[in-house]
């Protein structure tokens, strides 16, 4: 009885310690988050005070409703180009500056700089390059001799220019990342590897790359879950167009809940991008259990 008593109190003060940062999280996540799938089974027009329960029509909607098989394209499309350069250029610079030399410190803070910019600011400075009259890049191509591109204007191009935004802001975070888990590399392994002959290419296959698998699981995981819940850059560059070619679905969420009025599917909506970044997530842990190296 006595242990039980002592086991009870031990708990509680358990709970007492982890109580003031359970509060926020329960008041401003578990408790929207279950407000939300109420909501995605109504619908509520966000200003009037009745709705009706409407069971799955959201959902059901969602999956007739062509303009959310674009966004989901879409979302696909800018992940895949998002992701793949982010880790690869932000690879090969971290192979370039990993190591101290003169230099390198300010390299490093120049291409880790577009990071802790806002994105906001960074996407305005960027909508003045992307200007199809007047723009930084259509003067140079002008200078080229290469005709003026509309580079926000014209479907094919926008969301090619939203992901050079993306990319060019997340690169020098990449970047670091790689430069600590490269510096942590035993230095023995390479050493041992030049007794043997291997070429640079074999050391960089067989131990650079396995040993930074873990760094890399990571980053394509975190990589994968902000490009799925970009908005910004969307926002200030494009605002989902032209006709909807660069609309994601956070940006479909935004114009049902904030510009339509219609709660209930835009609560759908975000339950969807939950679940996708959920089933993401979960695939690249399986794959990381059979490729990366801990």
């Amino acid at each position: 009885m006595k242990i039980r008593v002592q086991s009870l109190m031990s708990k509680g003060k358990v709970l007492l310690f982890i109580m003031p940062l359970m509060l926020p999280l329960i008041t401003f996540w578990v408790i929207p988050f279950i407000c939300s799938v109420y909501i995605s089974f109504t619908d509520w027009d966000y200003i009037s005070p009745s709705y009706h329960f409407v069971g799955f029509e959201n959902y059901q909607y969602m999956l007739e409703d062509s303009d959310f098989h674009q966004a989901l394209f879409n979302t696909f499309w800018f992940s895949l180009g998002v992701v793949i350069p982010t880790v690869g250029l932000g690879l090969i610079f971290a192979l370039l500056l990993h190591k101290n030399f003169s230099g390198s410190q300010f390299y490093r803070a120049v291409i880790f700089s577009p990071w802790i910019t806002p994105t906001v600011a960074v996407s305005i400075v960027w909508s003045w390059v992307f200007e199809t009259k007047g723009g930084l890049l259509n003067g140079l191509l002008t200078a080229l001799h290469i005709a003026p591109v509309p580079w926000l204007e014209n479907g094919n191009s926008a969301m090619v220019a939203v992901i050079i935004v993306t990319v060019w802001q997340a690169i020098g975070w990449t970047m670091l990342f790689y430069i600590s888990a490269l510096n942590k590399i035993p230095v023995s392994l390479f050493e041992a590897s030049l007794i043997d002959g291997c070429s640079p290419l074999t050391r960089f296959f067989k131990i650079t790359l396995p040993l930074i698998s873990p760094t890399s699981f990571f980053l394509v995981i975190v990589n994968m879950v902000t490009a799925v819940q970009a908005f910004d850059q969307f926002q200030m560059l494009t605002q989902g167009g032209p006709g909807g070619t660069t609309r994601t679905l956070l940006y479909l969420f935004y114009q049902q809940a904030f510009e339509q009025y219609n709660m209930g599917p835009a609560a759908a909506t975000s339950l969807i991008i939950l679940l996708i970044t959920g089933v993401l997530t979960l695939l690249n842990t399986l794959m990381g259990k059979r490729w990366v190296f801990f």
